[in-house]
């Protein structure tokens, strides 16, 4: 299980040799282990860290149960470094080699898949599941109250009383709304305890609207849809009910976000566009959004002293006047750094979108 503790400390790790970081696909649906370990060799057969290659085969032909549908390695023997995680959604096959672990898919992941909370709710009741990288992390349920349905005026017509005189509130009606306003107070609980980064709601229409608009305003902005399905749903329909529907919001929102920086940027104000100045944002800690298309690949150089990224081959920094190493992939340590300083990273997938700021562009904090 990949946990935010594994994240920061492959965000932290530097190693003082060459690390290996390997991607590997393990779909079951797209093979068996012995053509996903053929692959396996083919990608490790020209690498230049042999006892780290060796490391990773080691892996898998001996601890990895092949039961996940992709892997992460990142191996570093000289410094007794090696770590292994496996995840429940695929990843594209991959190898980098450098001093810290490649992180752009993991990114991509978080992304794509990181923080689900969903609400399955109806009159009486709610369920709450928090979905995270394609597992349930966790589940929790409330029952309120029964609703009875009783005629209006059915109850005791002490004045002031439920179920009492012509005009009051339907009895039932009450419960209802109290049991949903309950559900809608225990959900903030237990999606702040998650860190659910999108929400998105089951039930009918109208006990869908009623739950949404019990939530606090700050909750409801992270409401990305909705779909019809039972309070007695298992937790396999209703995970991939919510991915469904929260990847076509996150292709829309995809869109929005682009439009946003394009628009922020023409105004000279709150976005960057290109690839030296989001580089030149990020080096600036500026950088609340990252917006980068899916496999982009750039090289540029870095500063020796205080770590500035640029496309432009200078003689000196001009923040700190050290000379500059050439690296192969400027966008890779600019996730990082964003990731980092606390920053989202949002990894686009539609070609057309991104044409129009050239791949990689920012949303910036000020």
């Amino acid at each position: 299980m990949f946990t935010e503790r594994d994240l920061r400390e492959l965000l932290e790790y530097k190693a003082e040799h060459p690390m290996l970081s390997v991607y590997l696909n393990t779909e079951p649906a797209e093979g068996s282990a012995d053509a996903y370990k053929l692959r396996l060799r083919s990608m490790l057969k020209d690498t230049s860290l042999p006892e780290d290659a060796a490391a990773v085969e080691r892996f898998f032909s001996h601890e990895y149960d092949w039961s996940g549908r992709s892997v992460a390695v990142f191996s570093c023997m000289t410094e007794d470094f090696f770590r292994t995680y496996s995840f429940a959604v695929p990843l594209r096959d991959r190898i980098r080699i450098n001093n810290r672990a490649h992180l752009k898919p993991l990114a991509d992941l978080l992304d794509s898949y990181g923080g689900y909370g969903v609400a399955v709710v109806d009159k009486q009741g709610a369920r709450f599941f928090y979905f995270h990288l394609g597992e349930l992390r966790e589940q929790e349920g409330l029952m309120g109250e029964l609703v009875r349905h009783t005629k209006r005026g059915g109850g005791s017509q002490a004045q002031g009383r439920r179920g009492g005189v012509a005009g009051q509130t339907n009895y039932a009606e009450e419960v209802a709304d109290r049991n949903i306003k309950d559900a809608a107070e225990f959900a903030t609980h237990f999606f702040s305890e998650n860190n659910v980064r999108r929400v998105l709601i089951g039930g009918t229409e109208e006990n869908v609207t009623q739950f949404r608009n019990q939530l606090p305003k700050a909750w409801q902005s992270l409401v990305v849809g909705s779909f019809p399905i039972s309070m007695t749903a298992s937790q396999v329909e209703v995970m991939e009910r919510a991915m469904e529907i929260g990847r076509l919001a996150e292709r829309q929102r995809d869109a929005q976000l682009v439009e946003a920086v394009v628009t922020s940027a023409a105004k000279g104000r709150g976005g960057v566009t290109s690839l030296e100045a989001t580089l030149g944002a990020v080096h600036e800690g500026r950088v609340q959004t990252l917006i980068i298309h899916e496999g982009f690949r750039a090289p540029g150089f870095r500063c020796r002293g205080c770590g500035y990224l640029t496309v432009q081959q200078l003689e000196m920094c001009p923040f700190c006047g050290n000379s500059f190493d050439q690296i192969a992939d400027a966008v890779e340590l600019a996730v990082r750094r964003v990731m980092q300083n606390g920053g989202e990273v949002e990894v686009l997938h539609d070609p057309d979108g991104i044409k129009e700021f050239g791949n990689i562009g920012a949303l910036l904090r000020y």
